[in-house]
């Protein structure tokens, strides 16, 4: 009699356990979204996804990566790279030329080509991400680095924008430099502040702002 009872003592404890699993069973696994567009490499910075430019009136250049929203048709959804070469791949039609368009006119062309397979097609294209046009911030800053050059920006608010401005009280404030090809200006961050604003330059593409 005694071994039957300590078999049951030692059954008892698995069956309890076995019930146990079975009412809570493991979470399920998270799986991506179907329609979700790949990942590209280098394209994880959310301080630039998703750059907020006007569709009227930016335009595309090469080594930009677009995004293109097909409504209903996740055929021809997803991100689109620029090549050097100014063109995107587009499936079943081949390549197309995006360098040198507004966002607003390769929606139209992207809404002719796309009527030959759908019907009444509605097409949106954005910037997914700015890398045609860059200006950098460098020296002693809180955030240096290469920003995206995505609207008018001037010496003032790149500074600015550069997390917070200035890295201490020793930054030459008086001399920035403005380094674009050959040509170097200078920029007095304190003048500005009293109220001198002719000398706020605006960025082009490939600046570099140099605070000593």
């Amino acid at each position: 009699m005694v071994w039957k009872r300590v078999a049951v003592l030692i059954v008892l404890p698995v069956l309890f356990a076995a019930a146990g699993i079975a009412q809570n069973p493991a979470p399920p696994v998270a799986t991506p979204a179907p329609n979700a567009p790949k990942p590209l490499p280098g394209l994880d910075d959310p301080s630039v996804s998703g750059a907020p430019v006007d569709p009227g009136t930016y335009v595309i250049g090469a080594n930009d990566v677009l995004r293109v929203d097909v409504f209903h048709d996740k055929d021809w959804t997803g991100l689109y790279p620029v090549r050097t070469d100014g063109m995107i791949t587009v499936a079943t039609f081949g390549e197309m030329k995006a360098e040198g368009l507004t966002p607003r006119q390769l929606e139209k062309q992207l809404t002719e080509v796309l009527s030959e397979k759908l019907r009444d097609p509605q097409v949106t294209v954005g910037l997914y991400e700015v890398r045609s046009k860059k200006y950098t911030v460098t020296g002693n800053v809180k955030r240096p680095g290469s920003f995206p050059l995505i609207r008018v920006t001037t010496v003032f608010e790149a500074i600015t924008d550069s997390g917070g401005g200035f890295l201490d009280n020793f930054s030459n404030k008086k001399d920035i430099l403005i380094l674009r090809g050959k040509e170097t200006f200078h920029f007095n961050y304190n003048d500005y502040l009293k109220g001198k604003r002719d000398k706020n330059i605006a960025l082009q593409n490939g600046d570099t702002i140099v605070v000593k």
